[in-house]
């Protein structure tokens, strides 16, 4: 059965919201008295380098929880803390015991990742961050993703002569997921028709479009730019954007672009220019041998020569020019609500030159000069924490706590697909345990703020399919926990039908619009349903959004946390195959038990909720015979007055 261990996470229930540099702040953390009880508490902060220990106050008990206070100065920019728990009686036999037949004491740390009985790095302490926060919307969103050339075409599409580097395709050419033809088939999607599908996207609940990059290029994917400063006519040309956020916007749905700052195309103007003069302005834009004969590229690929930031002219050009490249598309008449930036995590980096955090810092400060209330996201594909403090990227796409640990633990036998660029031919199968490892230590090293702004995808253009790699039901399962944990849910346009794929390339099917209009889904599983639901619930239940979380069972085949604020919580149960969990007043208080013999809000799959105890509602059992989840509604979390 759950026990209840001590909580903190960062979140509106533990800390304030946002802080300044010199701030004094209370901190809150909670302590099952069944555990310890505590006798004493500290928070332990970093400040210059130096640890630092505040005593914290008891405050109160509630529902068997003691809850402290500490104070602590906001000495540092990014401010890291965690608490230190003093506990009077032993845990387990080899606990100390003192002289004279008193109870030895025992220490505990407390940190983003987890509770320790040993001292721990300072790289996963909870943080506080006085940098400007992120536009409240975006942690409030659902994200859908399109890949323009797969989505849907216009009539004017018709129009639109096939480039001289494409694959003409038809709407029902199969996808070519290896190969020339992979980077050059040519399906013809364009702007306008992703405007008249707004309306889909309405109804599936989505308020943020997220389009990957619209500009022209020689391939299907165009993020080898030609020019920065137009809309490929393929998808349109300039109209075709302000007409579509126009038409986004009239529906409440926000839409972010899709920028490469690490590189340009060979084709761009600003290369073409490079290479045929070594003494142009350009040329400092990128990184030649002495000879100019070569040039750096991003992951050596050609068609993508990489940008030099040391040069102060292509920093005008891109950043803080009034018509520079970040600018031009934040402004009047396209009015993006913000930028995805492509591979940040190698952007300004090479080899001994690391200008990655003054590159994103001067992104940040245009973008936020321009439109206080945009969105700035970046790519990071690995551990993104160490770049993403908050400073200036206001969230990650990374797939590194979510995704990949997520495709782990739903993994089919043996599925073989791209496992995210790695020599594997698929993922390990894991338990729920090393799930929550993974997940709470890949995500520890983000503040509260970032971890609500971070991307949470079952898969993307970049990725093979969720439906490939995960055992039956696994991604309805699965976006229950993108939707449900602190973070952006996103979907990659076809996620709603089951599309497969085993690789980034293979994954980009074009919409079945012609097979909806005849009633079928062209052989995959409709999810419109699913996903509209798990959208609507992000905008009912305020603790999926503001809420923090504590997990509260992952044993084998079982997940269970919630998502709790003072006024409401929200209780999620994800399981893969036949799995039960009892809870009882050690983890959620009488009232919450209560709460869940009622119906869920949402179940997919077959969960049932009993009581398990002797009289009244002293424990419930969460049961499935199969892959399964259930959302509950739950009261909120009492806290004493003070």
């Amino acid at each position: 059965m759950p026990i209840a261990l001590p909580h903190h996470d960062g979140s509106g229930l533990y800390s304030p919201g946002s802080v300044s540099l010199g701030d004094t702040v209370r901190l809150r953390v909670r302590v099952p008295q069944g555990w310890g009880p505590a006798s004493k508490v500290w928070v332990r902060s970093v400040q210059d380098g130096e640890p630092r220990y505040d005593a914290a106050i008891r405050l109160g008990t509630a529902e068997g929880w003691d809850w402290w206070e500490a104070a602590m100065q906001v000495a540092n920019p990014v401010a890291k803390y965690r608490f230190l728990l003093e506990v009077s009686a032993p845990h387990d036999d080899d606990a100390p015991v003192g002289a004279a037949g008193t109870v030895g004491r025992r220490y505990w740390n407390l940190n983003a990742q987890g509770l320790f009985s040993r001292d721990v790095s300072d790289a996963a302490d909870f943080r506080l961050t006085a940098f400007t926060p992120a536009p409240e919307w975006l942690r409030k969103s659902t994200m859908y993703q399109v890949f323009p050339d797969r989505f849907a075409r216009s009539g004017y599409a018709e129009g639109h002569p096939v480039p001289e580097w494409a694959i003409e395709c038809s709407w029902d050419t199969p996808v070519a997921g290896t190969g020339p033809a992979a980077s050059t088939q040519f399906y013809g999607g364009d702007l306008p028709g992703i405007t008249g599908k707004l309306d889909y996207l309405q109804v599936l609940g989505v308020d943020v479009l997220y389009l990957t990059p619209f500009f022209p290029a020689h391939s299907n994917h165009r993020y080898d730019a030609s020019t920065f400063d137009s809309v490929d006519p393929l998808l349109g040309g300039d109209q075709a954007l302000v007409d579509l956020v126009e038409a986004a916007h009239s529906r409440g749905i926000r839409v972010v672009g899709d920028l490469t700052a690490n590189h340009s195309g060979d084709t761009h103007e600003w290369f073409i220019k490079a290479l045929a003069d070594p003494g142009s302005e350009e040329a400092g834009y990128y990184y030649f041998s002495a000879d100019h004969s070569r040039y750096e590229a991003w992951w050596g690929v050609p068609s993508m020569p990489k940008f030099n930031w040391s040069s102060e002219a292509l920093r005008r050009r891109f950043v803080t020019d009034d018509d520079s490249v970040v600018a031009r598309w934040l402004k009047p008449p396209f009015n993006l609500d913000g930028w995805r930036i492509d591979v940040g995590n190698m952007t300004g980096r090479l080899g001994s030159v690391d200008l990655n955090h003054n590159v994103a810092r001067l992104i940040a400060d245009r973008v936020r000069e321009i439109n206080p209330n945009a969105a700035l996201l970046a790519e990071s594909t690995s551990d993104a924490a160490p770049d993403f403090t908050g400073e200036h990227w206001q969230g990650a796409m990374t797939y590194s706590n979510l995704t990949r640990p997520l495709w782990s633990w739903l993994a089919k036998d043996a599925p073989t697909v791209n496992f995210f660029g790695s020599p594997q031919s698929g993922p390990n199968r894991i338990s729920a345990e090393d799930f929550l490892a993974t997940h709470q230590d890949l995500a520890s090293g983000f503040s509260w703020g970032v971890r609500q702004n971070t991307m949470n995808a079952l898969n993307t253009h970049d990725t093979a399919r969720a439906s490939t790699v995960m055992i039956e039901c696994g991604p309805e399962v699965g976006a229950v926990l993108t939707f449900c944990l602190p973070g952006v849910p996103v979907m990659f346009a076809g996620d709603e039908f089951g599309f497969e794929g085993y690789n980034g390339e293979d994954s980009r099917t074009p919409m079945p619009w012609r097979a909806l209009e005849a009633g079928s889904v062209n052989g995959g599983t409709d999810l419109r349903p699913h996903y509209a639901r798990l959208a609507r619930l992000r905008g009912e239940q305020p603790a999926l959004t503001e809420g923090g979380v504590r997990w509260i069972h992952a044993e084998g085949d079982a997940l269970v946390f919630v998502r709790e604020t003072a006024q409401s919580s929200v209780l999620v149960f994800i399981a893969r195959g036949a799995a039960e969990a009892t809870l009882d007043g050690t983890v959620l208080s009488v009232p919450q038990l209560e709460a869940l013999l009622a119906e869920p809000l949402h179940r997919t799959g077959a969960v049932t909720s009993a009581a398990a105890g002797p009289s009244g509602v002293e424990r419930v059992r969460l049961c499935t015979n199969g892959v399964s989840a259930g959302i509950w509604a739950l009261p909120g979390t009492t806290v004493p007055s003070w």
